[in-house]
């Protein structure tokens, strides 16, 4: 493997969406206790003011708990299902997928944070489909999370399952619980990366990434 940049693939929208559509996301289980949930729902609508039995709020608390069950998924699969099945291939330059788009829910606030993820690797012998690397980001964002753990959980996936020689996540989000309350900024934006392998250790390398990333010359 020659560190020096060397224009790696990168895939946009167009190359995802033609395997996701072959291959839906998976669907969210029904392992949760819905009941549970509409309860404590009806006891928060109860606990601002509100009548949770007046006509518009009669079936929120139900919708809500359908809501919880879906964002909260991933929390019942395990992302890694998603790289066992991989490719034998020679190719050993960069393979990049950007803007994969995600929601996730800030554990702190229980809001959400919405953006998107660039995931890049340098395979050692082991190519996945693209849509993989998309599904591992929808499973590890449906979770309660936080975005520095989330950057961090992808990159160790694609480490400890492919063995590749490196890895570079940069994500970037609008989180809710800043834009909506507290500060109240709604434009900031939060980035956060994770290089590891030749990405951390090679300047070049990392420069080839983030310049693939971001369109820089």
């Amino acid at each position: 493997m020659n560190p020096q940049p060397a224009g790696g693939k990168t895939f946009d929208h167009g190359s995802l969406s033609g395997e996701l559509e072959d291959e839906p996301l998976q669907n969210a289980p029904s392992a949760v206790d819905l009941p549970r949930i509409e309860r404590a729902v009806r006891e928060i609508l109860a606990a601002v003011g509100e009548d949770p039995d007046r006509e518009g709020l009669r079936e929120t608390p139900a919708r809500v708990a359908r809501m919880y069950r879906e964002l909260f998924s991933g929390l019942r699969t395990d992302p890694r299902v998603h790289l066992q099945k991989f490719f034998a291939e020679k190719y050993d330059e960069m393979v990049l997928v950007k803007d994969i788009a995600f929601n996730s829910m800030c554990e702190h606030h229980l809001l959400p944070f919405i953006g998107k993820a660039h995931v890049g690797y340098i395979p050692s012998g082991r190519v996945v489909g693209l849509s993989k690397l998309a599904r591992v980001v929808e499973e590890v964002s449906r979770r309660p999370q936080v975005q520095e753990r989330m950057t961090e959980e992808i990159a160790n996936l694609l480490i400890e399952e492919l063995q590749v020689r490196g890895v570079a996540v940069v994500i970037e989000a609008s989180h809710s619980c800043m834009s909506i309350r507290g500060v109240r900024k709604p434009e900031s934006i939060c980035v956060t990366s994770a290089m590891k392998g030749i990405f951390r250790s090679n300047l070049s390398s990392r420069s080839e990434v983030m310049n693939l990333i971001y369109g820089k010359a």
